[in-house]
């Protein structure tokens, strides 16, 4: 059918594909669509099938064109990219570039765009070097861990007559906030809400001004809330709360002893054995995140240096794919219903899908710059680095093999999981041949609070 095709690459990882029909192949089709017409058009005076070509013209002539049009462009579209390597992603239809001329007695020439995978260069990765910060893991640590474990095994229980309101306690409070004149206004009272003074946990974020009060104390509290404010009903706002307290509970804290240690676990026989654990995992977490950073860091550098022209479709079927997880994880059944619930904070899906763009697009980069370099570098996932991968998931968790297996083979994961492997050893290999240096000397809670 096809004359003749050009490949254009334009920016984006598109292409232009401009295709010529000979006039030949273009009245063939146009003919083709009149005997289907014909067969299957009723003009009264005729005979179902007996209709002849020329009333067929006067009265369907631009339709019968326009039809002939992207039967014709639809054809040779599919010959054109049969055997080019520029062939359209799934996601990416081929669009017309501009409105072509077409007439069913002359050869017919048109254009069309469409996103294409893009061209990814192998890596530079010699001599990167990089900087992680210098965290060690210390007694406070640990300490920390412990309080935690104390804190998460406490037991509450009501507070003495006249003891005060303390940071840690649980208040039941009733609150409501008062107009100028001193009354209430409609629909800010609540009665018998509970919550931990400290958390922050309530609309007025009175914690610290209830600080102090005791059973059957009352106070009226003025604040001022900021532009920015999380609940955009009080940003900007000055108010008045007046709040009661109702109850309130004070945690008592167990013993640091062999005893919480045994029933933190049945593993622990000794304060001593939860100790030594907690260290060991406090170990692992750093070592685990000082990993994740220097492959952080290399990547970065690896970006820099190999940039991937991404198609626009590319990007958009990502931002879609987390807009449907988004969507699954807020138990949502509708795109409607999440628009509603982003309109609550101020923003809109447009504002969403922006703000996760540039991720988007690194990740899918990233992504590209992996498969090129474990492909070029031949890096496989044997059998055994499975059974190695399994084993280590079910040390860490209170799965056997056999069940963290069968739990990747009913998901269909196992080739994410081979990936990821390959991707391991890349990045092993990568750090081992750069040249990492100390930065600037961090506390081990200020490296995981930096989200780094």
């Amino acid at each position: 059918m096809i004359a003749s095709k050009n490949i254009e690459r334009i920016e984006h990882s598109a292409v232009k594909l401009t295709i010529t029909v000979p006039k030949e192949e273009v009245a063939k089709e146009y003919a083709a669509l009149l005997a289907e017409y014909s067969k299957s058009v009723q003009i009264p005076g005729f005979r179902k099938g007996k209709v002849p070509a020329a009333v067929l013209e006067r009265k369907f002539g631009d339709v019968l064109r326009v039809d002939t049009m992207s039967r014709v462009m639809e054809k040779s579209v599919e010959e054109a990219v049969k055997d080019i390597e520029e062939k359209p992603l799934a996601y990416s239809t081929p669009s017309i570039d501009e409105e072509p001329a077409f007439a069913v007695d002359a050869d017919f020439s048109f254009t069309v765009a469409y996103d294409v995978f893009p061209k990814v260069a192998e890596a530079d990765w010699k001599g990167i070097e990089i900087e992680v910060p210098d965290v060690k893991v210390g007694p406070e640590d640990e300490e920390r861990e412990l309080k935690e474990i104390q804190e998460r095994n406490a037991i509450v229980v009501e507070k003495e007559a006249g003891a005060a309101a303390a940071k840690g306690d649980v208040a039941t409070v009733a609150y409501k906030e008062l107009s100028e004149d001193g009354s209430p206004v409609a629909g800010s009272e609540r009665e018998d809400f509970t919550f931990e003074i400290g958390s922050g946990y309530n609309l007025y974020k009175f914690d610290d001004e209830v600080i102090g009060l005791k059973v059957g104390d009352t106070k009226k509290i003025t604040k001022t809330f900021p532009g920015d404010y999380e609940y955009k009903e009080l940003a900007g706002r000055t108010v008045t709360v007046e709040v009661s307290v109702a109850k309130l509970k004070g945690k008592s804290l167990p013993a640091l002893d062999d005893e919480l240690a045994q029933d933190v676990s049945e593993k622990y026989k000794t304060l001593e054995d939860l100790k030594t654990d907690l260290r060991a995992q406090l170990a692992k977490r750093l070592e685990d995140k000082l990993r994740q950073l220097r492959e952080k860091e290399v990547i970065d550098v690896i970006l820099q240096r190999t940039p991937v022209d991404l198609p626009v479709s590319m990007v958009n079927a990502e931002l879609a794919m987390r807009w449907e997880n988004l969507k699954q994880q807020m138990g949502m059944d509708s795109d409607e219903k999440l628009d509603r619930v982003l309109s609550f904070s101020g923003k809109t899906r447009a504002d969403l899908l922006n703000d996760w763009r540039p991720n988007a697009e690194k990740a899918i980069a990233t992504r590209l710059l992996l498969e090129k370099l474990t492909e070029v570098g031949k890096f496989e996932c044997t059998d055994a680095d499975l059974d190695a991968e399994f084993k280590r998931m079910s040390e860490e968790s209170s799965l056997s093999v056999d069940e963290i297996k069968a739990e990747y083979e009913k998901r269909g994961s196992l080739e994410y999981l081979k990936d990821r492997i390959k991707d391991d050893k890349l990045l092993a290999d990568i750090i081992a041949a750069s040249k990492v240096k100390k930065g600037k000397k961090l506390s081990f809670v200020d490296l995981f609070a930096d989200n780094q």
